[in-house]
């Protein structure tokens, strides 16, 4: 790809990524956020600061879905886009690049974790789905796993019908520029810090939102916080009854 048409297509990704991180967070509701939390290792960790203890779950459950998003909306795209490949007429596959007598399927993934036995043959399943579909297209059929990011390498076998390449190995084949993965970081220039500034806005609001209601729901009335009361909320059969609040249906 051209330099400023791939460094405007990571400017793109880069503002896709951090909408749909706001949309997580403009999703988060405060009770329906604590419910999937454990009040017991928090308690362990002596947290006393209902602001601590918000800030330290928003960014808990950042981390965890950051990956998941950022994949989506940054790795997938670019990679079809810089390949020249077409969305793939498989589930479980990602995008598809076709010649003459080379058919390369590759379902994409942001790191190179590594695959239990099960989802090995699911990945595998939907593969030979795939093969057996475009059998009479007398192509070879090229499954690919590819990573983002890591120094995965593995062939076809017996445990799983394709190959994996990570990290450098899987940019240069499908761009054929071996320095492709370092342009992905050299281009983002200054637009991560650009859209940091605008996300930490809201990121602090729904922070003080989320910390005042948590005083109001789960705090005694000389601020500390009321462990038994939140343990009780979290797993009782019969959980402490809260007021309604306006904000939110599935909070009540």
């Amino acid at each position: 790809m051209d330099t400023r048409e791939l460094e405007a297509l990571i400017a793109q990704c880069l503002k896709d990524f951090y909408d749909r991180r706001k949309q997580a967070l403009s999703k988060i509701r405060l009770r329906s956020f604590l419910r999937r939390k454990n009040p017991y290792l928090f308690r362990a960790r002596a947290i006393e600061k209902a602001s601590d203890l918000i800030e330290q779950l928003l960014v808990a459950h950042l981390q965890a879905s950051d990956e998941t998003i950022f994949g989506d909306a940054f790795f997938e795209p670019i990679s079809k886009i810089a390949s020249g490949g077409v969305v793939s007429p498989a589930p479980g596959l990602d995008f598809a690049v076709e010649t003459d007598r080379h058919y390369l399927a590759v379902a994409m993934k942001s790191g190179p974790n590594i695959y239990n036995a099960s989802q090995k043959r699911r990945q595998s399943d939907e593969f030979n789905q795939l093969r057996a579909r475009l059998q009479k297209l007398n192509k070879q059929f090229d499954p690919l796993l590819g990573h983002a990011y890591g120094r995965k390498r593995t062939e076809a076998g017996k445990n799983q019908a394709y190959r994996d390449r990570s990290g450098q190995a899987f940019w240069t084949e499908i761009t054929g520029d071996p320095d492709f993965y370092v342009k992905l970081i050299r281009l983002m220039g200054d637009e991560p810090q650009r859209r940091r500034e605008e996300f930490a806005a809201e990121w602090d609001a729904l922070s003080n939102r989320l910390a005042m209601e948590f005083v109001s729901d789960f705090c005694f009335g000389d601020g500390r916080i009321d462990w038994e009361k939140l343990t009780q909320f979290v797993s009782a059969e019969e959980p402490p009854k809260l007021p309604r609040r306006s904000i939110s249906r599935d909070e009540s």
